[in-house]
């Protein structure tokens, strides 16, 4: 049905296309049924001591304002993150703000946090409780004068409606967002949050979400900081502003977040950094360029416990989840795996 639909889907505005997409979802009237896949129990694994029954979750950035979650776990999604969400409603950047890189099977966005607030979505969330896991991404407004303070709020409002928390800190449309990569910066947010934690007596694990611009040199420096202050996962990694020297499509140079195709090597290569040097103790989540099931069990391989994709459901559509989990399937079983957690780390 996607491949039929396609043609006048890619005629309409990329964030036009994504409205009508959430507004379609909100219908709720696709079966799971659908989209079932025999032989599931190859893909069940574990993420921050939740069981999931197949590891591919849908990214930040689809449903950033948790109106559809339901509805996408028809999809077959093991697990959802919803988000980014800020403390306060926030309109975005400008429009046009996402383009289609249709000859790289990427897109750039800026779309700049465009969401409900904390305080709607957390009523949203009450009504209307997850079908499966649900993560919760969470980053500042683009007007706060402290940053970390937003981070607080959202953990503190968001927390018990979630399975885990996303901290955002990598997107680059928020101006200064990155700076919380250095050392000093980071120390003092997660000395904050855990002490939200403690405070609230949260118990959802926390995930960091990282940039792919990184330098190599920035890997161990982290690493002992996440171990420090006890965080239990890793997203690796967000949209890169870079990367553009091999694109193909004339609007490789608008200024946002590129993702999709150009990113999954990136990303993957920076998976095995921080497996290698977390020894597998920390989760690892993969994003980037994930679109089959070769590029999520190439993630898997490189040390990911699990991984998320968006924009590989744009260009091939709904039924994405289904063929990643029925060639991966494939894959295991020509590899001689029991279980996809056996392949965890095997290439790093």
């Amino acid at each position: 049905m996607f491949s039929f639909l396609r043609p006048y889907i890619f005629s309409l505005d990329p964030e036009a296309a994504h409205d009508l997409a959430i507004k379609s979802l909100k219908a709720n009237i696709l079966p799971k049924s659908f989209f079932d896949v025999e032989g599931e129990e190859l893909l069940e694994t574990d993420l921050f001591n939740m069981k999931l029954s197949n590891p591919i979750g849908l990214a930040a950035g689809f449903d950033k304002s948790a109106e559809v979650y339901n509805s996408l776990f028809k999809f077959g999604f093991g697990f959802i993150e919803v988000g980014t969400v800020t403390p306060k409603r926030q309109l975005g950047n400008p429009k046009p703000r996402i383009f289609r890189l249709e000859k790289d099977q990427a897109l750039i966005n800026r779309l700049g946090f465009n969401n409900h607030g904390s305080e709607v979505i957390s009523k949203r969330i009450s009504n209307n409780r997850p079908n499966g896991i649900l993560g919760i991404n969470i980053g500042p407004n683009k007007d706060t004068k402290n940053k970390e303070d937003d981070y607080f709020t959202c953990l503190a409002t968001l927390a018990n409606y979630s399975n885990y928390i996303t901290i955002n800190i990598s997107s680059p449309n928020t101006e200064g967002l990155r700076n919380f990569h250095d050392q000093s910066e980071m120390e003092k947010l997660l000395v904050g949050l855990n002490k939200i934690k403690k405070d609230k007596k949260i118990d959802q694990p926390i995930a960091i979400k990282l940039s792919p611009d990184i330098d190599d040199g920035d890997v161990s420096r982290i690493v002992e900081l996440i171990k420090r202050y006890s965080i239990q996962g890793i997203i690796i990694s967000n949209t890169t502003d870079s990367n553009r020297d091999n694109l193909s499509d004339l609007k490789k140079n608008e200024v946002g977040g590129l993702s999709g195709q150009p990113l999954k090597d990136i990303s993957t290569n920076l998976i095995k950094k921080f497996y290698k040097d977390t020894k597998g103790k920390i989760k690892i989540i993969g994003v980037g360029g994930v679109d089959s099931g070769q590029s999520a069990f190439e993630k898997i391989a490189a040390g990911a416990d699990a991984v998320q994709l968006y924009t590989g459901m744009v260009y091939k559509g709904p039924g994405i989840v289904k063929d990643i989990k029925k060639e991966l399937i494939s894959i295991l079983k020509k590899e001689n795996f029991e279980n996809i957690s056996q392949a965890i780390g095997i290439n790093a």
